[in-house]
């Protein structure tokens, strides 16, 4: 039997890049995903196509979650279609760098937005639905939150914000059986990275000098750690930072 056999999990962001990849993961290992995206109907689709070709079972539900308002409608509609969340996955991001000089209001409240706000109002919709002998809690935060680049000061702290959400989710939601965890990836090739020039680049050359695994980093690189940490493999872990990124340092 399939490790998450019986289990439902919702992946927000998950049209392309990293959440997709993960949705798939999650969906061979047994589970019932719901594929949230905010824009991209077709990208949710295609997840949604690909993991039925191969057998599993998968909805896509629009929802921004920078924006409040939408966030308890898509709890609600995974739960009508899908049943109680065992597996919550905070994967939709956005990230903007910019020198000191120019950073604005706008600048910082887009990425708080949907890195941090958007995710604590999406655990706390989706704990309320939680199965009833808990789950996993998966938040997907980036090397950056502790290895701050320059000019993403502000990426950085969101980033960095969602470290510390995670510990204390640990410590409040433990009694609960949820576990609460951060899977920090490297630079990992995505539709993102690959569109803003850090794939195949300059950026990426600086990254793999520095990665003892030689390489960057590809979705499933991620995915497959997501997996873990949504099963009972990973039981006895919360409230921990993994770094899914070869070994990266700067």
């Amino acid at each position: 039997m399939s490790k998450l056999q019986g289990k439902v999990a919702l992946v927000t962001g998950a049209s392309k890049g990293i959440g997709a990849s993960i949705a798939k993961e999650l969906a061979a290992n047994g589970a019932a995903v719901a594929v949230n995206y905010s824009s991209s109907p077709e990208g949710a689709k295609k997840v949604v196509d690909e993991i039925e070709a191969a057998g599993g079972k998968a909805i896509a539900v629009q929802a921004n979650v920078s924006d409040p308002d939408s966030i308890a409608g898509l709890v609600a509609n995974v739960v009508k279609e899908l049943g109680p969340i065992d597996i919550l996955v905070n994967n939709a991001g956005v990230y903007e760098f910019a020198p000191l000089e120019q950073v604005t209001p706008e600048h910082f409240h887009k990425q708080f937005n949907l890195n941090v706000l958007g995710l604590l109002l999406t655990t706390q919709a989706a704990v309320a639905q939680f199965a009833p002998q808990g789950g996993s809690i998966i938040n997907i935060g980036s090397v950056v939150g502790q290895m701050a680049a320059p000019q993403g000061s502000v990426y950085s702290a969101t980033k960095g914000a969602v470290d510390s959400i995670t510990v204390s989710l640990s410590k409040e939601l433990g009694p609960r059986g949820i576990r609460v965890n951060s899977l920090n990836p490297g630079l990992i090739r995505t539709e993102g990275t690959y569109g803003n020039g850090f794939a195949e680049g300059d950026f990426e050359k600086h990254t793999v000098a520095g990665t003892p695994l030689g390489r960057p980093g590809l979705p499933r690189d991620v995915a497959t750690v997501a997996s873990f940490l949504a099963s009972e493999d990973a039981a006895w872990l919360t409230g921990q930072t993994i770094y899914a990124a070869g070994g990266f340092r700067m």
